[in-house]
């Protein structure tokens, strides 16, 4: 067995940190595929997804079809495309999902150390949806998605909610994300030690509320040091629940 750590839990942030964070070329590409689904111009549905993204995010939406049936009313196409809106939403959220290798042996080793791993993640419907058949799911457990906590990050609400699934006192439990989202800051506001990794998919990787510039704690350059950098830190780091 690997060395214990000094901390009980750990709270990993999903895009930009365990997967690539949406590229402008990935975005482009859902785009094409959604105008042609609906069959209205691209611009249309570049500034619905834009527009769109807190109620897909917050549980304002609750279900892939909703997301599907708002995007298509915004962009003034008939009713009747909505199912193929959604039918693209499905294809597409697996390969959101798919993570390096070097990823799932970094959480096997984590979890074998000792540590209890939770998920949470800004995530729409499409992605909550397809967690479970992802290889990352098995890893955790815990799974929290802002779609259905019905809050977005940095709200208290998500990392209270991940505390009391994980069982664990703020003090023992370390979050890990790329800073989206104000999340790190909203991670040491609620108790918990916060260490950024760099964006994975790159500094020009789209992010919502990006805040690296402002983080000034650990930051490590890829999810994948979390192990070594753990193992490294003083008896006590983390406190025993």
């Amino acid at each position: 067995m690997d060395s214990p750590p000094q901390f009980t839990a750990l709270v990993l942030d999903l895009f930009g940190t365990l997967v690539p964070a949406p590229s402008t070329r990935e975005r482009a590409l859902a785009v094409h595929e959604m105008a042609s689904a609906m069959k209205v111009p691209e611009n249309l549905v570049t500034v619905a997804v834009k527009e769109s993204w807190l109620p897909r995010h917050d549980g304002t939406l609750r279900t892939t079809g909703e997301v599907a049936a708002r995007l298509t009313a915004t962009c003034g196409a008939p009713r009747g495309r909505a199912p193929h809106v959604e039918a693209v939403l499905r294809k597409l959220a697996p390969g959101r999902l798919q993570a390096d290798a070097t990823v799932l042996q970094c959480l096997a080793k984590l979890r074998r150390s000792g540590l209890k791993l939770c998920l949470l993640s800004d995530a729409a419907p499409d992605i909550a949806e397809a967690w479970s058949r992802s290889a990352l799911s098995s890893h955790f457990d815990v799974a929290l998605f802002s779609c259905r906590e019905q809050a977005v990050k940095p709200s208290r609400q998500l990392y209270a909610k991940a505390l009391e699934r994980l069982d664990r006192d703020p003090r023992s439990v370390l979050y890990c994300g790329d800073g989206g989202g104000a999340e790190l800051a909203g991670a040491a506001r609620c108790g918990l030690r916060a260490v950024r990794v760099e964006r994975r998919g790159g500094p020009t990787a789209l992010a919502f509320g990006a805040e690296p510039s402002a983080w000034r704690g650990v930051t490590l350059k890829s999810v994948e040091e979390l192990p070594t950098w753990l193992a490294g830190l003083p008896v006590g780091a983390g406190s025993s629940r």
